[in-house]
This record gives C-alpha cells, structure tokens and sequence, in this order.
C-alpha cells in the first residue's frame, strides 16, 4: 500500500487523552505562558465520555492547580461527612472500626465526585484559557523523528474498511508535531504501551498489576439517601477467590455510586468478575439500599495497582508519561486522581522550563526526579506493600500486616522494605482442571443484570465497518491452547461480553468494548491487544 501523506500541524506541547493528568498539564502550561501552543487530543466523543472513577477525591491536586476552584464552580458538591469500612460474609457485615487506621487512610476533607464531570469543568477552564482541545480525536500512532525522539501523534484517521484498507470516505487524519509529547491516556494506553516497550522503561521494574473496576450509578429512595455517605467493604463474595472490594458513595440528588474491584491477579480461570458483581449487590446491606432505586448507567475500566515498585521510567526522548500512564494510583486509599493531576503540574513547569531554554526532543528527566522524589513518590511510597502483602498473604492478614507496615511508614520505617510483585497478572491464571468452576446465581433483572443489558447503560457505539481495535495476534490461539489450559477465561473477566465462545469458535464483539483494557492485561497467552478505534467511538458516560 502507498504511502500516506498527511499534514502536520506543530504546536509546543501535544497532549493525548483529556482526563486529569493530560488537563491538568494542559492548563499549568498555558498558566506560565499564554504564549505557548498546547493542543489535548481526546478520543471520547466529548471530554468526559470515558471518564470512570470511583470517585472520592483529595482536592490537594486541585489546591496546587486552581487554588479558587470553588469560586470558579469546580463540581465539588459533597463532602464526606461518614466513613466506614465493612468486612463481610454472606448474611452479615462486621464493621472495622476508623481509630486502628492510619491517618492517611481517612476521607475528612475528601469530596464524592463524577470524574467525567470535573474533567469537562477543567477543560473548560483550559479553553478559556488558549488551551486547544479536540474530542472525537484518536491517537491511532506515534511520529518519531530522525533520531528516534517521539516527534508527535497520527490522529483523526476515519473511514478504513474492516481489512484495514482506506474506503471510499477514508480521512487520514493528521499529524501532529510537537517539542514535547505527553501521553495522559490512562491505564494501558496504547501509545503508552509502546513508548514503554521501545525505550525499555520497566527494565528493573517490578511488573505493574491491575485490577477491574466496574461501577453503577443508582437513584435510590429519598429516605435511605445519606449525602456525604462513604462505604467500603472486603470480603464476600470474592472470599479467596480472589482480591478485591467494593465502595459505596452518596453524592447529590438521591443517587449513588455502587463500585465492585477484582484484583487481576487471581488464579482461578473460572472466576468471572462481573457476576461477583452482580452478586455483592445481593448482600442485605446492599440490597436494602437498593431496593426500590433504579440502575442509571454502568460502566468498567482497569486500575493501576502496583504502586511506587512498578512505576517504569516516565521519560524517552521527547515524550512524558503522565498519570495513569505511570501508574499512580494509592491501592489503600483507592485514590489516584490526585496525583494524576500533580503529575500533569509538575510536567508542564518541567517542560515549559525547557522549551525556555530552547530544548526539544529530549528527555524531561527533571519531571521524572520530583514525581519520584516529591508529594507523588511520598504519597505511593508509605504504601508500597499493601498491594504485594495482599496477594502473598491474603486479606486478613494484610489488613494486620498492612496497617503496622503503613503506620510505621508515615515515620520513615519498616520491618518490610519494598516487597516485590512477581508474576504480571496475566502470568497469575492457573490451568482450569486444577479449580472448580463457580455457580453464578442468574440476574434477577432488578437488583443485579446480565453484561449486555448493562453494557447498553454505558451507552457505547463502535461503527461496525472499522477494524476491529481489539486484535489477536494468532488468531487461532484462543480455541488451540486457552480454551482446553485455561476455558477460555476472556469469556468471563471481560465485563462487556465483547468475547464468546459460540459452536466451537472465538467471537470478538469489539461494538460491546467500553475500553477497560482487561482483555490486553489478563489474557494468559498474551494474544490480545487493545488499540484505539475511530475517534469518538466507545462509551459515553455521562457522570461517571
């Protein structure tokens, strides 16, 4: 095929995805030099529409970014104003009580948000402000220059038929070019992924570990309604099939936000996340909550969970990663917006530094030193080995382990070091004939559903003439060698259905994808990659 010829458009800073850390950057540049030339590239159809989060928010990223949010209008609504924390069986719930844990583990001060909707606040901030921002905008490839520096993105490309080949309305999109690139694009960007791969960033590092966060949005009965409520719990249903938990979080107007965690690194091949999902909202004290109420919207994604061992180096000639790009998320305090936003602050005064200096092309390693060495590597640091204790040593023993590990950190000591990972989540996945298979009770249709009528509350779209941006790289594999080691566990940890097995063959329903990226983290044989579709494509979320 023919080359592609594209324009390119070159700007001082290009910024993919337009969550917290890619705005945050966006809008700290333009704060130190309304002059500079800073464009933020989304592939949701607006800012916002693949925003998932839990989400309690600590407002220090915002203090140190917009010091008068809330005289700007920021959607911080509500405070949390209760805290607590369940252990739970089937029937019952064992309250933990708030005093044992360490000060780091409180919520006072803390705000229950809609990340999607803070972000559509940020970029409106970031407009009015110079900051160009264009959603619908995938970053489908990297540009790289003549001496192997990350140049710029390919984005905007539309209209290529489902073998690949241009059709007859094919755009080739753009690119565009830039002194510095920053990939913001969350957990297991694509880009990001193969920045890291190139430059060889996680040498010496331990191997990042994800979990899979799906989440529900409820109206529920005025009377059970408890604004500024938060709750979490461990335990049932997952039990030792696995790591995990749950929150509950009250925000306004009578709704709440029903989150389910599974840890990726489980054994069993037949577990299937979303049914513990489904299934923990049968739990009485859920269920009571719920009853009478009505699910709004639904969607999942993964999380960063390997914490401060598992960071990969955030630099390679010309490009920065941000945020979730690193992995930045504090695993204890189920919080990580807060330094994806730092993360953002401390690019842009790197960067803007540089550009002063005439630089370009180069690596920002003065970004790389503070993240490490400042509020990010402080914040990570104290909690480096709740993550591995969990997983070595169970629940129970983690909650003991791991709470002395965190209060002795908060002086500088500990008994541990730094505990190593091991094995990536992928490698994890035992062979199906050493478990038992796991009887799922049926959806009800009122408390708990089935993935697909939930995935039509994500409200996503895929054109179905595109390729397919899921991609197997044997496309034999999954029926040769997953379905007799493993029964074919992308059946199961997909929260969306997108993979069936059905007479005999692997079935890829990437229209059903909302872009949580399991199936690239969890695939025992490694064979599936996500990469972004057309731009705008995907869920759209509209307050999650």
């Amino acid at each position: 095929m023919a080359k592609i010829e594209r324009e390119s458009m070159e700007y001082d800073v290009v910024i993919v995805g337009a969550g917290p850390a890619g705005l945050s950057a966006a809008i700290r540049l333009k704060q130190l030099d309304t002059d500079l030339n800073v464009v933020v590239l989304e592939k949701g159809s607006e800012v916002g529409a693949h925003i998932l989060s839990g989400a309690v928010l600590d407002p220090c990223g915002l203090d140190a970014l917009i010091p008068d949010w809330k005289e700007k209008g920021a959607p911080l609504n509500t405070a949390v104003k209760s805290d607590r924390f369940y252990l739970l069986g089937q029937a019952g719930a064992l309250r933990v009580p708030n005093w044992p844990m360490p000060p780091l583990m409180s919520n006072h001060g803390m705000y229950i948000v809609s990340m999607g909707n803070v972000c559509r606040w940020m970029a409106e901030q970031a407009e009015e402000m110079g900051v160009e921002i264009f959603p619908g905008m995938a970053c489908s490839e990297l540009v790289y220059g003549e001496n192997g520096e990350v140049k710029g993105v390919v984005a905007g490309e539309f209209g290529k038929e489902a073998n690949g080949t241009p059709g007859p309305s094919y755009e080739p999109g753009m690119e565009l070019h830039g002194r510095y690139v920053f990939l913001s694009e969350g957990v297991r960007g694509s880009l990001a992924k193969e920045v890291i791969a190139k430059y060889d960033l996680s040498a010496d590092k331990e191997p990042q570990k994800f979990g899979l966060g799906m989440k529900e949005i409820w109206e529920i009965d005025s009377d059970k309604h408890r604004e500024g409520s938060v709750t979490h719990t461990m335990g049932w249903p997952l039990g030792r099939n696995a790591g995990g938990g749950s929150f509950v979080y009250h925000l306004e107007n009578n709704q709440v936000f029903i989150g389910f965690v599974v840890h990726l690194n489980y054994k069993n091949p037949h577990l299937y996340p979303y049914m513990e999902f489904q299934r923990f909202k049968h739990h009485p004290m859920v269920a009571e909550l719920l009853k009478g109420g009505k699910r709004i919207a639904y969607g999942a994604r993964a999380i960063s969970e390997g914490g401060y061992q598992s960071m990969p180096k955030m630099v390679a000639p010309g490009v920065a990663l941000l945020g979730c790009s690193v992995g930045m998320v504090n695993v204890p305090r189920v919080k990580g917006n807060h330094n994806a936003m730092l993360s953002g602050k401390i690019a842009a005064e790197v960067a803007h530094a540089a550009i002063g200096e005439g630089r370009g092309g180069d690596e920002l390693t003065a970004y790389e030193d503070e993240v490490r060495g400042g509020a990010i590597g402080k914040d990570l640091k104290k909690v480096r080995n709740i993550k591995p204790m969990w997983s070595k040593w169970g629940m129970l023993t983690n909650l003991v382990l791991g709470g002395f590990d965190m209060w002795t950190n908060t002086v500088g000591f500990t008994l541990f070091g730094t505990l190593k990972h091991g094995k990536t989540d992928a490698a994890s996945t035992g062979e199906a004939r050493r478990y038992k298979t796991i009887d799922y009770p049926k959806p009800d249709g009122r408390l708990s559903f089935d993935r697909l009528t939930n995935v039509s509350f994500s409200f996503t779209n895929h054109e179905e003439s595109q390729p397919a941006h899921l991609r197997l790289t044997d496309e034999s594999l999954p029926m040769s060698v997953n379905m007799p080691k493993f029964a074919e566990p992308a059946q199961r940890y997909c929260p969306a259905g997108v993979y069936e097995v059905v007479e005999g063959s692997f079935v890829v329903n990437f229209q059903n994808c909302v872009h949580c990226k399991t199936c690239d983290i969890k695939d025992p044989s490694q064979n599936i990659t996500w990469t972004v579709p057309q731009g705008g494509d995907g869920p759209n979320y509209p307050n999650m």
